[in-house]
Formats: C-alpha cells, sequence, structure tokens
C-alpha cells in the first residue's frame, strides 16, 4: 500500500521537512498523535473564546487597514484512491475614524478519484460609518455557493443582502450594550425546492457586562425574519478569568427556526465548557 501526503501553505518548506522528519523518528501511525489532539483541543478553545467585540459599529477598531492570506493544499493516495483539496482564505478590512470596511472570502475545492466533491464559496461584505459615539449605520451582504450540493433541502445557494441603523444604549469600561436592525433580501435556491427570492428583516443585539476585573458576560441575539422561516440564534456566555494561569467560559446556545421547530421546546441547545491552564 503506498500512502503519500502533500501539504502546501505559508511556511510550505519548513512544514515539509518537519514532516519527513516525523517520519522517520517513528514508524507507529499514533506518533504525535496526542499532542496534534491537544493542539486541536486549544485551537477550539481559543476559537470559543475570541468573540468579536467590534461586531457592532466600529467600537474599538484601530485607524488603518489589516488583511490576510491563507491558502492550503492536500493530495492523497491511498491504494486506488486519489483525493485532493484545495483551501484559500482572505480577510481584509480598513477604518479611517469613522467608516469601516471588512471583507471575508473562503474557497474550497475538492475531489475524491477525479470527482467533485467540494466546490463552494463562502463571502462577507460589511460597511459600518459611525455618526456619533450612539448612532451608527451598517450594510451588509453574507454570499454562499455550493456547487456540489445534491440533497433534497440542501441549499446550493443563499444569499443576504441588508442594511440598518444601530444604537449604542451602554457603552463604558462597565456595560457595552449595542442594537441594530434593517431590511434585508434573500435569494436562495434549494435542491429539490423552489428559488427564494424574498424581503427579509434582521434584529441583533451585542451585550458585554462587566463582573469584576476578572469576569464578564455576554448575551449576543440574532434574530432574521422572511416569509419562508424566522431564524433566532443565541449566545449567552459567562468569561472567568481564575488566576494568570487558569481560565473558564461557559456558554448556553440556542438556535431557533420556525420552518422546523414547532415551538421554543424544540430549538437546538448546546451547553459548551472550557478550562484552560498555562503552566508558564
Amino acid at each position: 500500500m503506498q500512502h503519500k501526503t502533500l501539504l502546501i501553505g505559508t511556511a510550505a518548506i519548513t512544514a515539509l521537512l518537519a514532516g519527513t522528519a516525523q517520519a522517520q523518528d517513528s514508524a507507529f501511525d499514533n506518533d504525535g498523535a496526542t499532542s496534534s489532539a491537544v493542539e486541536a483541543l486549544e485551537d477550539q478553545i481559543a476559537d470559543d473564546n475570541d468573540r468579536d467585540m467590534t461586531a457592532f459599529g466600529n467600537e474599538g477598531r484601530r485607524i488603518g487597514t489589516y488583511g490576510s492570506l491563507s491558502a492550503r493544499a492536500t493530495a492523497t493516495s491511498d491504494d486506488d484512491e486519489e483525493a485532493a483539496t484545495i483551501g484559500v482564505g482572505l480577510r481584509y478590512g480598513a477604518f479611517d475614524g469613522i467608516n469601516g470596511y471588512d471583507v471575508t472570502l473562503s474557497y474550497t475545492y475538492g475531489t475524491l478519484d477525479g470527482v467533485e466533491t467540494d466546490n463552494n464559496l463562502l463571502a462577507g461584505l460589511d460597511y459600518r460609518r459611525d455618526f456619533n459615539d450612539r448612532f451608527f449605520a451598517y450594510g451588509k451582504a453574507d454570499l454562499m455557493f455550493d456547487r456540489t450540493a445534491d440533497e433534497v433541502g440542501d441549499y446550493s445557494q443563499d444569499i443576504f443582502a441588508g442594511a440598518g441603523v444601530g444604537y449604542r444604549i451602554f457603552n463604558d469600561s462597565t456595560t457595552q450594550w449595542s442594537v441594530q436592525a434593517g431590511p434585508g433580501y434573500r435569494a436562495a435556491e434549494v435542491v429539490g425546492g423552489d428559488t427564494i427570492n424574498e424581503v427579509a428583516a434582521s434584529v441583533s443585539s451585542n451585550y458585554f457586562r462587566s463582573l469584576s476585573e476578572t469576569s464578564y458576560v455576554t448575551n449576543d441575539t440574532d434574530v432574521i425574519y422572511s416569509e419562508s422561516g424566522t431564524l433566532v440564534n443565541n449566545e449567552l456566555a459567562l468569561n472567568v478569568s481564575m488566576t494568570n494561569s487558569l481560565s473558564l467560559r461557559t456558554s448556553l446556545t440556542t438556535q431557533f427556526n420556525d420552518a422546523t421547530d414547532t415551538g421554543f421546546g424544540d430549538a437546538r441547545n448546546t451547553l459548551g465548557a472550557s478550562v484552560v491552564y498555562n503552566f508558564n
């Protein structure tokens, strides 16, 4: 049996040399598996704690631009199967003191024995303008295209564009609470279903409350309404820094879709808890 794996990325040469050295150190398949699992867990915990505090308006943003570009490719040959995957990610943003722009892009393409398994594009465009310390306006567009969607009910295309205004109810070192709302339009294509073209509306709330120097609570709520359904997403989280080395985050995420849920009792609830301890 032949097994070959090729990784191409920002540090491709370094990664390739490191992978070769590791393969020469041991013939066991599980060599380094524990380290990889811990790293994956740490990454997931970091993602849980990486809450976007500037999701509404331009509060806290630095003047200037930022951006990043990432790419990854894999090619695998195992017995009679050959698979390949390419992924590209882009982030770019700018803020001039009043106007803020953000662009995100993710593209994935994959094949298995010459047959497409992945071909999807995700893109987000956001614009925000501050009128004063309280009021701001926003415009946004979220796009999704999946050319490999083939199961009935899957979305092969889902586009939402909207605009509106926001207001910071509280904005001090202890409490931050912002709300935003506005109309939008949704265009979607469902496999085995009708094309969706309809007016939509969105309402969002973003709340932060400092409990002490080492703890704070957050609650983020998003509601999108259209004729085909109403989507509600709410995340309540408690973040505690026990010591300089130990931190804890507990969260409850509730997702409700009235197109599939007959009542809030059928909503999907996810309870998460993470603990991180740093020895140094």
